[in-house]
C-alpha cells in the first residue's frame, strides 16, 4: 500500500498554485503553533499529528502524503513516529527542506541546574536527549523560533523582515512567560510533580524542579515499585497528577485516591502554548490547584 502511495504522488505530484505561501508541515501541533506565530499568513502550516493522537504511534494518513509531495519544508523534533516515517516521508518529496527543531540547542548546557527525574526503579529519565518533549522549556523554545525565523526566511525572502518582526514578538512573549514562571515557583515551595508519562522532562530541568514519574520507557510499575512511588508521593506533599488525554487514566486515578490528590489532564502537546504552560506551572506550584 505505501508504495502505491509513493509512485501514485511522485509521478503526480500536486502544484503550487501562483501566489500561494509556502506550505510548511510540522510533528505535532505545539511546533504548528510556532510556526504560525512567525510565519503568520505569509506560510500555510500542517501538524502531521492532530490534536487526539499520539505522537509514539501515528501512521500519517494517505491524504497528509499527498499533501506532502507540495509542501517546502518539513520540521521534526524527534517523536517517536518519525523514526518510522522520516525516511518515506523524505521520498515523497525529495526537494522538500526537512528542518530538525532541535538542532543547536544543546540541551545539556541548556539545562544549568538540571532536576532530579524519578520514575519507578529511581531510574532517571534523562532530559539530555531520551525526552522529546524540548518544547516544554520556554527558552528552548525561543531558540527554536529563530531557527525557524532563519528557515522561513531562506525559503521565503521577500516576507524575512515578516518573519523577524514576528519572531521578536514571540521571544519577547516567551521571555515573560519564563519570568513569570520562575517568580511563580520563587513563591511556592512546591518542587514536586507526579506524571503518568515522563513528557515535562525539560520542563522540570529549567526550572528547577522534580518529576515523579509512573511509567518508565513504556512501563507502568509493579505493586513494590508503585508503593515506594505512594510513599514518596505522601512524604513530599504530592496532591496532583498529571495525564495526557492520549494515555490510559486508571492507574494514576487509582493512584490519586492513595495519596489524596487528584488527576489533572495536562497535553504538552495543546495549541495554545503560552497558557498551557502556564496552567502547568499554577498546577505545580499550587499543588494542584489550578
Amino acid at each position: 500500500m505505501w508504495r502505491l502511495f509513493l509512485m501514485l504522488f511522485l509521478v503526480t505530484p500536486p502544484a503550487l498554485g501562483a501566489g500561494e505561501p509556502p506550505g510548511v508541515f510540522v510533528s505535532v501541533v505545539p511546533l504548528k503553533t510556532f510556526v504560525e506565530r512567525i510565519g503568520a499568513e505569509a506560510v500555510t502550516v500542517t501538524a502531521m499529528v492532530g490534536p487526539g493522537h499520539n505522537p509514539h504511534t501515528y501512521d500519517p494518513t494517505p491524504r497528509q502524503i499527498g499533501a506532502l509531495a507540495a509542501a517546502q519544508l518539513y520540521i521534526r523534533v524527534g517523536v517517536p513516529f518519525e523514526d518510522t516515517w522520516m525516511a518515506r516521508i523524505r521520498a515523497v518529496n525529495p526537494a522538500m527542506e526537512v528542518m530538525d527543531a532541535r538542532t543547536g540547542l544543546d540541551l545539556g548546557a541548556d539545562h544549568h541546574a538540571p532536576a532530579e527525574s524519578e520514575s519507578h526503579g529511581d531510574h532517571h529519565h534523562d532530559p539530555e536527549g531520551h525526552d522529546p518533549h524540548v518544547w516544554t522549556d520556554p527558552l528552548l523554545v525561543k531558540r527554536m523560533a529563530a531557527h525557524i525565523r532563519d528557515t522561513l526566511g531562506r525559503i521565503d525572502p521577500a516576507n524575512a523582515e515578516v518573519f523577524t518582526a514576528n519572531y521578536h514578538d514571540f521571544a519577547a512573549e516567551l521571555e515573560t512567560l519564563d519570568a513569570d514562571i520562575r517568580a511563580l515557583f520563587a513563591a511556592s515551595g512546591n518542587r514536586r510533580f507526579m506524571v503518568y508519562h515522563p513528557a515535562w522532562s525539560h520542563f522540570a530541568a529549567r526550572y528547577g524542579l522534580t518529576q515523579m514519574a509512573i511509567e518508565q520507557e513504556g512501563k507502568e510499575p509493579g505493586a513494590r515499585t508503585l508503593g515506594a512511588l505512594i510513599e514518596r508521593a505522601r512524604e513530599h506533599g504530592v496532591r496532583v497528577i498529571f495525564v495526557q488525554p492520549q494515555m490510559d487514566r486508571r492507574l494514576p486515578k487509582r493512584l490519586a485516591e492513595e495519596i489524596d490528590g487528584r488527576v489533572v489532564v495536562m497535553d504538552p502537546l495543546a495549541a495554545d502554548y503560552v497558557a498551557n504552560m502556564r496552567r502547568a506551572a499554577r498546577l505545580i506550584a499550587g499543588n494542584g490547584t489550578p
